[in-house]
């Protein structure tokens, strides 16, 4: 019985540690290195725009049905649905299915517990930031409807800052980017197969790795450290199989690749069109 105290405290003591290093950095959520942020610690600057990503699995020439899973909130055929019709204008991304796809992905987020949840609703307040900005919904309010109309709007208006940080629609876009990537990579890797040993990496190994590559070059220390707890935290393998309706590994193969598909057309979409005015660096 003691035995069982101590352990539930030392659980307790444990989350409360995460959630108090989470509150102390959640003010530089997902922050832009600039100069000062180049260094041993990070990549070096301009990595993640010079580098190609590494590229994700192809989904099978068929793609599978993905059915509604009842009793829950995340729907990952409604994700593909507004993945696909963000890129149903050429060249470009559309705004409002794009916002609608992230609100499918934080409730994906949610799902994962507490701790992650936390940083869910920092997206959130990224998310109506784009929102208000761009006059949605509402098409008599209505700014701009795609991320390249407001690309192109922000950059004649003044409100994009190359030099310093403002609250501008684009600047607040490529912290999701990055975030999308980091989802796509993730997702990718679940439909990995094992390694030599037979081993398969754990959920939080694979946010970890993707991590390394979307994310950490842009974060002080102190979010990365702060980022490997979370991942710490995560939900076992079939926790994230059973959130695409799937009963096991192969079954939910498929379904992944397709997914993590679409993020990577839409983030390369947008990639483009953020590199196109040169706004990957934007501080």
């Amino acid at each position: 019985m003691v035995t069982l105290g101590r352990t539930a405290l030392l659980h307790c003591l444990l989350f409360s540690a995460i959630l108090a290093l989470i509150v102390l950095v959640s003010s530089v959520w997902l922050p832009q290195g600039g100069d000062g942020d180049c260094g041993p610690a990070h990549f070096p600057c301009g990595t993640y725009r010079k580098t190609p990503q590494p590229p994700l699995a192809e989904p099978d020439r068929a793609p599978p049905l993905i059915r509604e899973c009842p009793g829950q909130s995340f729907q990952a055929s409604r994700l593909l649905r507004f993945l696909t019709s963000s890129l149903s204008v050429a060249d470009d991304v559309l705004l409002e299915p794009y916002l609608q796809s992230w609100d499918q992905l934080i409730t994906f987020m949610e799902s994962l517990g507490p701790v992650v949840s936390f940083f869910s609703q920092k997206v959130k307040e990224k998310l109506e930031l784009i929102r208000r900005l761009a006059g949605t919904p509402g098409p008599k309010r209505a700014a701009y409807r795609s991320v390249r109309s407001m690309a192109e709007v922000e950059i004649r208006a003044g409100v994009v800052d190359f030099t310093r940080r403002t609250d501008s629609g684009c600047r607040t876009l490529l912290r999701l980017h990055r975030s999308l990537l980091w989802l796509a990579m993730t997702l990718d890797g679940l439909t990995h197969a094992p390694d030599r040993h037979g081993r398969l990496k754990t959920p939080g190994e694979l946010s970890s790795d993707a991590y390394q590559v979307a994310l950490a070059p842009h974060h002080p220390w102190v979010l990365r450290q702060a980022a490997e707890l979370v991942f710490v935290a995560l939900p076992d393998r079939e926790h994230f199989l059973r959130l695409v309706c799937a009963q096991n590994q192969p079954e939910a193969e498929p379904v992944l690749r397709v997914i993590s598909r679409a993020l990577e057309k839409v983030h390369g979409a947008t990639q483009r069109i953020l590199e196109e005015h040169a706004m990957l660096d934007l501080p």
